[in-house]
């Protein structure tokens, strides 16, 4: 397991389902819950957040429509989309719309997500590397320009 803990924003307005999955995986993520899409978009304003799983059915806004926003507002995180309905059209939408980085089907297999959580935590370590790595390149890049 990693020394840094992964902070994991799960999404779903069903409540069993929110403590079903913060029940099966606190011991080794640090587990943020919300009921809606907007409740999560608060979180969200307030709290670093590495991986975001959303269920799809919502009532007021879809996991592809809430996905859609989170890509604009915190496009650092990586996103999932959690469904128990087969749509090849919504996989679609949330990979073109929410450029999500994982389809999920419930039910959901433990050891899955665990799998799809590390290596979706692996690919935000390596956005964060790559986005330091280009804000010093253009740091050296201006302080070449002025000399």
């Amino acid at each position: 397991m990693q020394s840094e803990k992964i902070t994991v924003l799960y999404v779903d307005d069903e409540q069993d389902n929110l403590f079903s999955f913060k029940a099966t995986f606190r011991l080794k993520y640090n587990i943020l819950t919300a009921s809606s899409g907007e409740d999560a978009l608060k979180i969200l304003a307030e709290e670093r957040v590495n991986i975001i799983v959303s269920d799809q059915r919502m009532p007021q806004m879809t996991g592809v429509d809430f996905l859609q926003i989170v890509q604009d507002r915190f496009p650092d995180a990586v996103r999932l989309l959690l469904t128990g309905y087969a749509d090849l059209n919504v996989v679609i939408e949330a990979v073109n719309k929410g450029k999500i980085f994982h389809y999920l089907t419930k039910p959901w297999d433990e050891k899955e997500i665990e799998r799809i959580l590390n290596a979706a935590f692996a690919f935000w370590k390596e956005k964060q590397t790559l986005k330091t790595t280009n804000e010093q390149l253009e740091f050296m890049l201006r302080q070449k320009l002025l000399s």
